[in-house]
């Protein structure tokens, strides 16, 4: 019975087979959508370093033939061989994925799934829907990845960027387009033996696809169209009768642009038409202005004259005219009473952009990288990327995408009292899963700062988030003591990155020997530098009212290419 995984799980491969020659299955589709599946070889730092262990449509297998891609078959919308004891020892990592081939987005996808095979059974499947993905238009699904032993991962991580973004992601190169035709896998070549046969006629092979049982017809998707429904024209269509009217596909109708204003249409006897396009509507002057009524305001419609007949109106209470406000004293009209006249005023509508083009400034920033701010106060972190851990501020999450959990980070007995005692406290949970993660307090800037095995210092009530591997701790300032408890800082060291938050767009300056800065407004500073506390309270200026204020400053000293950071506020 095949073991099913959700995003997220891994397990040996071991554990699902002891064989070592396997079929990998692909099933991924939707309406009027085209999908490149491919095979990235990667070494141990996960990068493309041997272009001929990308397995795609033109460039079926790899130079051993460990890597094979075999095609549409037993139901798989693409299949590939891979033979395990056969993988060059500098390929560390297999990750098969899915990008479009044209427009479309992942979310427009029905349910797919992506399943291993061995010994003619399947082991292994791995399904997901385009529920769980939304702008995205590339895919990872899963990886084959040594470490000791060769395990499994159900990846499904969805990229902004097609074919060409994943192949630059992994650090390969797009070449431009040969004019010779691709080479077809199938056509070219004669059907290998380890393949299932055309038809499924005869018994699966024993890492082949399992064939002794027809695929049963998957039903349609809940997105498709229903039965009976008009279906869409051939590519060359014969001149036949306009089919009938039909009532309107709501979510599939383009969004159009256009003002709200209803069609005109005929009035009732004795009323006056509406004015042809270009002419000036009844009350208004050719230059496009309303006129006004007598006493009233500007943009106050002239009231008509009544229809032969009937009485006027009333000059106020119910029947008082659209636009005019009931005199001091005399009721207006109750609520939810209709509209003199039976019908609502026309309310103007303005040709401008429609909603799209409004809110596209405000899409979300592409992916590609693990921490990617999405303007300068939000912050987003991609736990997908390698499945580290953040830690962040509690209360600091603003949103997530994906299976993602929050767990309290206590610092320990040791930590809280440290904390307390030196004011350098930090309140953090763990962000773990697969998924993103957005980070913003209090409509700060946030900063992304990576480090490279080299150290910071950072005020803790400067920090946002920061990855888990960074190492942290309470570092002590030289000196005699500080207003308000910063005699100490945090420093983080190591590789990773620290959101560091201000108030206000920082300036970075250079240490020299005369570099002061205010205890209240630093934020953060190379770990190398020299920290002093400089005093210029004296005896005359604390015995006499009125001084600057500025007693108490940091002077920072250091080699060239030290610095600091300060915010333009003070805490």
């Amino acid at each position: 019975m095949a073991r099913e995984f959700q995003r997220g799980h891994k397990a040996k491969i071991g554990d699902l087979t002891a064989g070592t020659d396997l079929y990998v299955g692909v099933q991924i589709a939707g309406p009027g959508l085209t999908f490149d599946i491919s095979c990235f070889g990667l070494d141990a730092d996960e990068r493309l370093s041997d272009d001929r262990y990308f397995i795609f449509f033109n460039q079926p297998k790899s130079p051993e033939e460990s890597i094979q891609l075999l095609g549409a078959q037993a139901g798989d919308s693409e299949s590939f061989r891979v033979t395990l004891d056969k993988i060059p020892s500098h390929i560390q990592k297999l990750s098969f994925t899915a990008a479009l081939d044209g427009a479309g987005q992942v979310s427009q996808i029905g349910p797919g799934y992506l399943r291993i095979v061995a010994g003619g059974e399947e082991v292994a499947r791995y399904s997901f829907t385009g529920s769980e993905f939304s702008t995205e238009r590339a895919v990872m699904l899963g990886d084959f990845y040594l470490k000791d032993v060769w395990r499994f991962a159900a990846v499904g991580q969805g990229f902004d960027g097609g074919l060409d973004a994943l192949l630059k992601n992994f650090g390969g190169e797009v070449a431009e387009e040969a004019e010779a035709a691709p080479e077809q896998p199938a056509a070219a070549q004669g059907v290998p033996g380890f393949a299932p046969p055309p038809g499924a006629a005869a018994p699966a092979p024993s890492f082949g696809a399992p064939a002794a049982a027809p695929v049963p017809p998957q039903p349609a998707p809940d997105f498709g169209p229903p039965p009976g429904a008009p279906q869409a024209p051939p590519a060359a269509p014969q001149p036949a009768p306009a089919p009938q009217p039909t009532a309107p596909q709501v979510h599939n109708a383009p969004t159009i642009a256009a003002p709200m204003a209803p069609p005109a249409v005929p009035g009732p006897p004795g009323q006056q038409p509406p004015a042809p396009y270009g002419q000036p509507a009844p009350g208004q002057d050719p230059y496009g202005q309303p006129q006004t009524a007598p006493g009233g305001f500007p943009g106050q419609q002239a009231p008509q004259a009544p229809p032969y007949g009937q009485p006027a109106p009333p000059p106020g209470g119910y029947g008082a005219p659209q636009g005019q406000p009931a005199p001091y004293g005399q009721p207006g009209p109750p609520p939810g009473a209709p509209y003199p006249g039976g019908q609502a005023p026309a309310v103007p509508q303005g040709g401008g952009p429609g909603l799209g083009a409004v809110l596209d400034k405000y899409k979300e920033a592409p992916t590609g990288q693990r921490w990617a701010p999405q303007n300068s106060r939000l912050i987003r972190v991609d736990l997908g990327v390698d499945g580290q851990p953040v830690l962040a501020r509690q209360g600091s999450m603003v949103l997530y995408q994906g299976k993602v959990d929050f767990g309290y980070k206590g610092a320990g007995f040791r930590g809280r009292i440290v904390g307390n005692a030196t004011g350098q406290e930090m309140q953090l949970m763990r962000c773990t899963g697969q998924g993103q993660v957005f980070f913003a307090e209090n409509s700060a800037h946030v900063h992304p700062i990576e480090l490279q095995g080299d150290a910071i210092c950072v005020s803790a009530e400067s920090v946002l988030a920061f990855d888990e591997s960074l190492q942290h701790e309470v570092r002590r300032i030289e000196g005699h003591g500080i207003p308000g408890g910063a005699l100490f800082t945090m420093q983080f060291q190591g590789t990773g990155t620290l959101v560091v938050k201000t108030q206000g767009t920082p300036v970075v300056l250079p240490v020299t020997p005369t570099t002061f800065a205010d205890a209240n407004a630093i934020v953060a500073w190379s770990a190398a530098s020299q920290v002093i506390i400089s005093s210029q309270v004296s005896l005359r200026r604390h015995a006499f009212p009125g001084h600057s204020g500025e007693t108490v400053n940091l002077q920072f000293r250091g080699a060239p290419g030290n610095f600091i950071v300060v915010q333009p506020y003070e805490v």
